[in-house]
C-alpha cells in the first residue's frame, strides 16, 4: 500500500529514566499525532517499546494535561486555581524573586528537578544555568545513583560499560538487584539469546521477580547484604585460589590488602548475614571465576541502603579479583553515561557566575524545608522535571514544607501532582513530542536527537524556553541565557567534541538528519579496559581507593549494617520500594491504561508474615512507622522471604487511598557514599486497616 502523503513521520527519542533510551517514531497528521511507535533501526530498540511508553500519546493528550498558567487561590493543596497569563506569571514569579534576594540573598531560592527527562537541554542546561547567574542555592541529586557512580569513577576510573549486544557473549550473567525485565526491557531478549547458547544466568534479589522467573538459579539474600555476599565470593575465589593474580599485580592496586579484609567473610559467616547457605555462596564463587567471560550486572535498588556505597565498592572489585574486567562479554556493566560527558562549563557557565552558596541533598527536602536549612531558610521553590511530594522519601515532611506559608512554590509540570498542587504558580509544560532535545544513553553507546513533532499544546512551553523567560524577567542580558535550543545544544556538543574524539564525526547536523547516532569504537576498544589501563590516578583498577580515603571513607569495601536495622524489633519487616512495571517512577501513574494493569496500590508480604498478622490476601492494610504511614492492599504470595515486604513506588498520593503513598515511610536518612538515598533501609509494621491511626 502506498504511503499516505497526509502523514509526517518524525524521529524522537524516549526521554524518561531508563537506560534503553529508545527511538522513536511519531506519525504526525495536520499537526496531530496519530501514531507512536518504535524505530525499527536503532540498534537496541529494534522496533518495540515497553510497556510504559507503548500508549505515550495517551499521556500526550491526556484530559488532564495542564495547558496554561495558573496561580492557587484558595489554600496549599486545597485545587483552587484562576487561570493567568504567561506575562502575568513570569512577573508574578520573578517579583517575588527579586523580593526574596533583596532580603534573604539569592540562597533562599531553592531549585529542585530530577529525571522527569534525561535531555541535554530540558535537563541539564535548565539545572545549571539561571541558577548558577543567579546565585541561588544548588541541589545535590542523589536520590538515585550517587553512590553506585561515585564508587565505580573511583575505583575503575569512568562510567564505561560494555555494548549491550555484548552480553551474547558471556558464558556467566550475574543480575544483581536487578530486574531488567520491569526496568531495562531490552535486555531481556539478549539474555534470552545468550542462555539459549549456553549461558547461565543467575539473578541476585530478595523478591522473585519477572526477571527471576526465567533465570538458571534465584539467590535470595536478606536486604542490604548484598555487601557481605560479594565480600564472601571473594574469600571463597582468593582462599581456593581461583583469583587471576598476574592481572591482579598488573592492572590492580591493593589487591593484597583486599584479600586480608575478605579473609573475614568465611562462607559461614556470610551465611548467617545473608541467609544464603554457605554451599551456593562456595558454588556460586566457583562457578564465577571458572567461567569465562562473566558479566556481573547491577542495578540502582542495590545502592538504596545506608551501606549502599560499600556495596557497590564490593561489586566493581569483583570482576577485577575473577579476571573478568577487559574481556568480551564479560566485567561490569553498570552505565555507559561516562563515554561522553558535556563540557561542564558550555551546559552551566559557571566561569561566569556566583559561586553557588550552598548545596542542599535533594533527600532531605523536608528537612530543608522545615529549617535544616536556615541561613537563609528557603523561601522559594522551583520545581521541574520531578514531583518530591509523590517520589522523596519521608514524604510526610516534604508535605509539611511544601504548606509553609512563607513558601513560595513555583512547579512547571505536564499535570496537576501531588507537589503542584501546593504550588503558588503552575506551569504548563511541554511533553518530549512538543520541544527538541538531545540524549546520550547509560544503557547503551549511542547519541539520539528528538524532533518536535507537534507544536506545543494550550500555552505549554518547553523548560528551556520559561528558562529563558525567567531570565529576561530577572534582567538577566547573557547570551547564553537567551539561545534558541537548537544554539544551546550545539553550543555544548561543539564544545564537547573539542575534548573528546568520540565526537568527532558526530554534527548537531547529522544527529538531527540520522537520529540515532553510534559512538565509534574501534577494534578491541568496544571493550572497557582492554588495554588494561584504567583512567584512575593509578592507571589501575583501585581496589583500594585513597580518594575515598581522602574523605574519610574506608579505601577498601566493607559490610556494616545500616543503622535502621541495628535496633529492629520482632514484628517489623524490611520494606522494599522498588519499580514499579507499568511507571517510571510517578511518570505515567496517572494514565488510567497503566494504572489498570498496575492495580491499586499494593504491599506483597509472606504467608508466614500475613499470617502472624491475621491479614488475607487482598485486605486492606495500613503500612507504618514512626515517619509516617499509607494504606494498601495485600498480596500474599511466596515471591517475598519471611521478614520482607515489597511495595512499587511511584503511585501518586492523590490517586491513592487516604491520599498518601508509600514514601511517607521511607527514610530521609543519607547512606555511606555521596549523600545516596536509603529508600530500602526500612524497617515497617504491617496491620490489617481496621482503623486508620489519626
Amino acid at each position: 500500500m502506498a504511503d499516505d502523503l497526509s502523514i509526517t513521520r518524525v524521529r524522537g527519542c524516549c526521554p524518561h529514566d531508563c537506560p534503553d533510551t529508545c527511538a522513536t517514531i511519531t506519525e504526525v497528521r495536520d499537526g496531530r499525532a496519530v501514531n507512536f511507535y518504535a524505530d525499527n533501526d536503532h540498534p537496541l530498540t529494534q522496533g518495540w517499546l515497553c510497556a510504559k511508553v507503548r500508549p505515550y500519546l495517551e499521556r500526550v493528550y491526556h484530559p488532564d494535561r495542564l495547558l496554561y498558567p495558573m496561580r492557587r487561590v484558595g489554600p496549599k493543596g486545597g485545587d483552587q486555581w484562576e487561570r493567568i497569563s504567561w506575562e502575568a506569571a513570569i512577573g508574578e514569579i520573578t517579583r517575588r524573586w527579586q523580593g526574596i534576594i533583596a532580603e534573604y540573598g539569592a540562597a533562599a531560592i531553592q531549585p529542585y528537578s530530577y529525571s522527569g527527562t534525561l535531555g541535554l537541554l530540558q535537563l541539564g542546561i535548565c539545572n545549571t544555568r539561571l541558577w548558577n547567574r543567579m546565585g541561588a542555592s544548588g541541589l545535590e541529586r542523589a536520590i538515585c545513583g550517587a553512590a553506585a557512580e561515585t564508587v565505580v569513577e573511583t575505583t575503575l576510573g569512568a562510567r564505561w560499560a560494555p555494548d549491550p549486544a555484548d552480553i551474547v557473549h558471556s558464558k556467566l550473567v550475574i543480575l544483581w538487584g536487578h530486574n531488567p525485565a520491569s526496568t531495562a526491557p531490552h535486555v531481556m531478549p539478549l539474555l534470552r539469546k545468550a542462555q539459549k547458547q549456553g549461558a547461565y544466568i543467575v539473578v541476585i534479589d530478595p523478591r522473585r521477580t519477572l526477571t527471576s522467573r526465567s533465570a538458571n538459579e534465584h539467590i535470595q539474600p536478606r536486604p542490604a547484604t548484598d555487601g557481605a555476599l560479594a565480600l564472601g565470593l571473594m574469600h571463597v575465589i582468593f582462599g581456593e585460589g581461583l583469583h587471576d593474580e598476574a592481572w591482579l599485580e598488573r592492572h590492580s592496586l591493593g589487591w593484597r590488602e583486599l584479600r586480608e579484609r575478605v579473609a573475614a567473610f568465611d562462607p559461614e559467616r556470610v551465611a548467617a548475614i545473608t541467609g544464603v547457605p554457605a554451599e551456593t555462596i562456595v558454588n556460586l564463587a566457583r562457578r564465577y571465576a571458572t567461567t569465562k567471560p562473566a558479566l556481573l550486572k547491577p542495578a540502582d535498588g542495590l545502592q538504596r541502603h545506608g551501606n549502599g556505597g560499600q556495596t557497590f565498592r564490593a561489586l566493581c572489585c569483583l570482576p577485577a579479583v575473577a579476571g573478568h574486567y577487559g574481556v568480551r562479554g564479560g566485567g561490569l556493566a553498570y552505565s555507559t553515561g561516562g563515554y561522553v560527558r558535556w563540557d561542564a562549563e558550555a551546559v552551566g557557565h559557571a566561569s561566569a557566575c556566583p559561586p553557588t552558596p550552598r548545596t542542599v541533598n535533594m533527600n532531605r527536602l523536608g528537612a530543608a524545608l522545615m529549617g535544616e536549612a536556615n541561613d537563609p531558610p528557603i523561601k522559594a521553590l522551583y520545581v521541574f522535571c520531578s514531583n518530591p511530594a509523590t517520589i522523596a522519601p519521608n514524604a510526610g515532611l516534604v508535605a509539611q514544607g511544601l504548606q509553609r506559608d512563607d513558601l513560595f512554590t513555583v512547579v512547571h509540570e505536564l499535570f496537576l501532582t501531588d507537589t503542584a498542587r501546593y504550588a503558588d504558580i503552575v506551569l504548563p509544560a511541554t511533553s518530549q513530542l512538543e520541544h527538541v532535545d538531545l540524549h546520550k544513553a547509560y544503557g547503551h553507546r549511542n547519541l539520539q536527537y528528538n524532533h518536535a513533532a507537534i507544536p506545543p499544546l494550550g500555552e505549554c512551553k518547553s523548560n528551556w524556553d520559561v528558562m529563558r523567560l525567567l531570565a529576561a524577567g530577572m534582567g538577566y542580558t547573557e547570551p547564553w541565557l537567551h539561545e534558541s535550543a537548537e544554539e544551546a545544544i550545539r553550543g555544548v556538543l561543539d564544545a564537547t567534541r573539542a575534548g573528546n574524539p568520540r565526537l568527532a564525526e558526530v554534527t548537531l547536523e547529522r544527529l538531527q538528519a540520522e537520529g540515532t547516532v553510534p559512538l565509534p569504537f574501534a577494534g578491541d576498544d568496544g571493550v572497557p579496559f582492554a588495554d588494561g589501563y584504567f583512567p584512575t590516578p593509578s592507571g589501575k583498577v583501585e581496589l583500594r581507593c585513597d580518594r575515598l580515603a581522602a574523605e574519610g571513607i574506608d579505601p577498601l569495601p566493607d559490610y556494616h549494617v545500616p543503622a535502621e536495622f541495628q535496633t529492629r524489633a520482632a514484628d517489623e519487616l524490611v520494606l522494599i520500594s522498588g519499580a514499579a512495571h507499568h511507571f517510571v517512577t510517578s511518570s505515567m501513574a496517572n494514565q488510567a491504561s497503566l494504572l489498570a494493569k498496575e492495580g491499586t496500590p499494593f504491599v506483597e508480604i509472606n504467608p508466614s508474615d500475613a499470617a502472624s498478622r491475621g491479614i488475607a490476601d487482598g485486605e486492606t492494610v495500613v503500612v507504618e512507622n514512626t515517619r509516617g504511614w499509607c494504606q494498601l492492599r495485600a498480596v500474599v504470595t511466596e515471591d517475598v522471604p519471611v521478614g520482607v515486604a515489597v511495595a512499587p513506588k511511584g503511585f501518586w498520593g492523590k490517586l491513592s487511598p487516604g491520599g498518601r503513598n508509600i514514601n511517607w515511610t521511607t527514610s530521609d536518612a543519607l547512606a555511606d557514599v555521596a549523600g545516596q538515598s536509603t529508600f530500602h533501609s526500612n524497617l515497617v509494621r504491617v496491620r490489617r486497616a481496621e482503623l486508620t491511626p489519626a
